[in-house]
């Protein structure tokens, strides 16, 4: 059903398996947990670009909270229009909420496709999923790319004396296929104990170290916490499940574990630990180039000091109507203008009072020299 999974993660652990068994020979169970280990890190080296683009994606979402929110609110009750803003609002960010998911959704069948392959090496049980063979059956059938040589070399191999795909919960009658059957359920327990405990605490430190990145951003402004009481709510009941829920299931399920998956769930919290502070560290790089970016663009608009800001040119005044080409103002002008028109009108001195006083008792304009000589000569 899954051969699509199982087939390329045995590929890797068979390839880094023989990498291994030069230095430390084929049967050794050292090998064999290095190339788990490795199978580890292969998968997680793939996984960098698409969970860098996750944490990015997920800085803008959370930048994003405020506005959806308020879109919510906006259009309660309207589902559709709701997401159609929701939708609206991503796109503009360029933010894909499905790809943040995808590192996830990869790890996942790897987990249980590496599972299944573990399991295949013994499949003399008679439980669920197990297809009863004997035990000569079970060593001369391959496991997808291992062959029935590398099938024998991986149930002889042992860590601590116990086989790597041995289990706390592992049924009497598979102990049968590894031969000779030099240990005893508590000689399981003593190496898988420790590796579940690993896990957990390993688990639950980098989910706190996560959070409280997330606290500290929200207390130095530089993230928006929830806008809603509710929303507070469901992120702090996700944030407890992801610093207690999870590490529990870990200690409670991990009876049921192979030694060489609790191996591969070590060795990628480890990765995760060292992996999430290189990316935190990225990220506050990339945010203050950007802030400083923004910063210079502000400074390079701003007037220098010293310098004072280019006014715009004023427009011309426009010529007043009634306006004659020796510049007076009809009385019409004046009077329609009021006050303020009279002032600004261009004073003609005719030099004789009398003159300027006949003009302003008949209601005339004032009568200059010219025209007054004209009139004595008619």
């Amino acid at each position: 059903m899954l051969d699509f999974v199982y087939w390329p993660i045995s590929a890797i652990l068979w390839f880094w398996h023989k990498v291994f068994s030069v230095p430390f020979g084929s049967g050794s169970g050292v090998s064999w947990v290095l190339a788990i280990v490795f199978l580890t890190f292969t998968i997680r080296v793939l996984l960098v670009k698409p969970m860098l683009n996750q944490m990015r994606s997920s800085m803008k979402m959370q930048a994003l909270q405020p506005q959806l929110a308020e879109v919510k609110e906006r259009w309660k009750g309207d589902q559709t229009k709701i997401m159609e803003e929701t939708r609206r609002i991503n796109k503009e960010a360029g933010v894909n909420p499905i790809a943040g998911c995808l590192p996830i959704l990869v790890q996942m069948p790897v987990f249980f496709g590496l599972f299944h392959v573990l399991r295949s090496f013994n499949r003399t049980g008679s439980g669920p999923g197990q297809l009863g063979l004997s035990i000569e059956e079970n060593r001369q059938l391959a496991n997808y790319i291992f062959s029935p040589t590398d099938v024998q070399s991986f149930l002889d191999a042992r860590l601590f004396g116990v086989p790597i795909s041995a289990y706390i919960k592992m049924p009497g009658d598979m102990y049968e296929a590894f031969q000779p059957i030099d240990f005893t359920r508590m000689n399981i327990v003593f190496v898988a104990v420790p590796l579940i405990i690993l896990t957990a605490v390993a688990t639950h430190f980098n989910a706190k170290m996560s959070i409280n990145r997330q606290r500290e951003r929200i207390a130095s402004g530089k993230q928006k916490s929830m806008a809603s009481a509710q929303m507070q709510s469901q992120m702090e009941m996700m944030n407890k499940m992801m610093v207690w829920f999870f590490p529990a299931m870990i200690v409670f399920t991990g009876i049921f574990w192979h030694i060489g998956l609790l191996c591969y769930m070590g060795a990628n919290n480890i990765w995760t630990f060292f992996q999430q502070r290189w990316i935190f560290a990225k990220l506050d790089r990339e945010e203050a180039a950007e802030e400083e970016q923004k910063k210079q663009a502000k400074r390079a608009t701003a007037p220098k000091p010293g310098v004072r800001p280019e006014n715009p040119k004023k427009a011309p005044k426009k010529k007043r109507r009634g306006s004659s080409g020796n510049g007076t103002l009809s009385i019409d002008q004046v009077v329609g203008d009021g006050p303020a028109a009279a002032e600004d009108a261009p004073v003609t001195d005719s030099g004789d009072p009398d003159d300027a006083q006949e003009g302003i008792s008949t209601g005339e304009p004032p009568v200059t020299k010219s025209k007054k000589k004209r009139k004595k000569r008619r």
